[in-house]
This record gives C-alpha cells, sequence and structure tokens, in this order.
C-alpha cells in the first residue's frame, strides 16, 4: 500500500512486549530509495540516541490502528548498537548494527535493492537482482534533511520536495511529492526516484532528467487525490516511462 511519509510519521511501533514509541521519521539511500532505518521518538526512554528499526524487524504496517508491528524485544533495542542523537548513520554502526540483530547488510544483499523478509509480500512479484553491490557505499538521507530541497528540471528549478510516498510493503520510496508553488501555484506533481539524475546535498538539490514544461502538464496530485493504478498508469504514460510495477 502507498503511504505518504507524513502520514506513517506518528504511526505507534509495537515491539513484542508493547508499545516503545512512535515513528518520528526515515532514513533512505539514495541509490535505490529504500527505506533502511525507522527513526523512533521513544519519549523519555533512550532520549539521549537515536533509536533506529531497519525494516528487517517489521512484520506488518496496520493503517486502520495506525500501527508498525516489531519483532524485537526491548530489551535487545536498549542494549542494540548505539548512535547519538547528532551524529550521522554510519558504515561502523550499521555493520555493527545488523551484526548485533544477526541480519545480513542490505548493501551486500539479493534484492536489497527493495525487498526485505519480513514484510509481508507476494513472493511471485519478486525477482531477484544478480547484482550484489559489495563494494556500495550506502549515502542515507532522512527524509526530514530532505524535505524541501530543490527541484532541478533539465532546463530550470521546477519546485521543492514536500513529501514522499512509500511502498509499505517493501518500504520503497515509490514516488517524491513536488510543490510547484513559486512556478505555478497551488499545483502538486509526483516525480518517480527512477527519473532522478543525482542528489547534491552540497546544493540541496535534486536532479531530474526531465523538462518544466512536461512537468508542469504532468497529472495533478492533491491530498484527495486517489492514488491507484489508474493514476500511475496515466503518470507513467505521461512521462513515456515503464511503471515500477512491470519491472
Amino acid at each position: 500500500m502507498l503511504n505518504k511519509a507524513k502520514t506513517l510519521k506518528g504511526y505507534k511501533l509495537n515491539s513484542l512486549e508493547g508499545e516503545i514509541g512512535k515513528v518520528k521519521e526515515f532514513y533512505f539511500d539514495d541509490k535505490h530509495w529504500t527505506i533502511r532505518y525507522l527513526v523512533a521518538d521513544t519519549g523519555s526512554w533512550l532520549q539521549d540516541r537515536q533509536v533506529l528499526i531497519s525494516p528487517y524487524a517489521m512484520s506488518g504496517v496496520n493503517k486502520e490502528e495506525e500501527n508498525i508491528n516489531i519483532n524485537l524485544t526491548k530489551n535487545q533495542i536498549e542494549d542494540s548498537p548505539s548512535v547519538e542523537s547528532d551524529k550521522p548513520v554510519s558504515r561502523q554502526f550499521e555493520e555493527a548494527y545488523n551484526g548485533y540483530y544477526g541480519w545480513p547488510a542490505y548493501w551486500g544483499a539479493p534484492c536489497m535493492g527493495a525487498v526485505y523478509p519480513n514484510i509481508e509480500i507476494d513472493p511471485i512479484k519478486l525477482k531477484e537482482d544478480p547484482q550484489v553491490d559489495e563494494d556500495w557505499d550506502p549515502n542515507l538521507r532522512s527524509t526530514y534533511d530532505v524535505t524541501g530541497d530543490d527541484i532541478q528540471a533539465a532546463d530550470g528549478e521546477i519546485g521543492h520536495i514536500k513529501d514522499f510516498i512509500i511502498d509499505d510493503e517493501t518500504m520503497t520510496i515509490r514516488y517524491l511529492i513536488i510543490d510547484t508553488g513559486n512556478w505555478w501555484p497551488g499545483k502538486k506533481v509526483l516525480i518517480s526516484p527512477k527519473w532522478i539524475e543525482r542528489v547534491s546535498g552540497v546544493e540541496s538539490k535534486v536532479f531530474v532528467n526531465l523538462l518544466r514544461e512536461s512537468i508542469k502538464n504532468s497529472p495533478e496530485y492533491t491530498d484527495e487525490s486517489m492514488l491507484n493504478r489508474d493514476y500511475e498508469i496515466g503518470l507513467h504514460k505521461h512521462y513515456n516511462r515503464q511503471g515500477y510495477w512491470g519491472d
């Protein structure tokens, strides 16, 4: 199911021993645009550190009850490797973190671009990626920090990132919600990460290989829009791009 990141923020995180907090934000890599960690707001518990939850630990997302179930105990989370709240997530931390839980490193695992083993999905839809990026150094970014970054089309700026749309079955970011208010007041559009050429943290910009006029004329997205497959087909048809469901 597709959900906005801002919708998932605030969902309760239920461990094997009860609630541990709520979703605060997400870390994703800017190569595969896949969520690698949920950041938990644990209130007064473990408040001096970032509490990260890997999708490897997720057993399901319940939209009706607005919660995410986690297959971990409170002691497991408390004893896991610690990363300070004001420090970035390093490869060294990730190796220690995954080693502590006995999980494979996502940068060296088949299907690591999108799929986590504990999330309920239809195995028929999965195709194993033969490429294993053992030498890939993930560049993790937080949804909080990237929100507001400018979108640079092939012929100029076009807007800024307003939110993200996440597939909660694979924890893949399917779309960026772009606010074009400075050019076409009141209009929001969707852009797939597959159409992104590069991300510049220094410039706070995301570069897409699309023309401004094409983006301007793309199907409008609103909070009331029915983000269903028909809408997605129309969006990809507008850009003459193949949909991710056909990969």
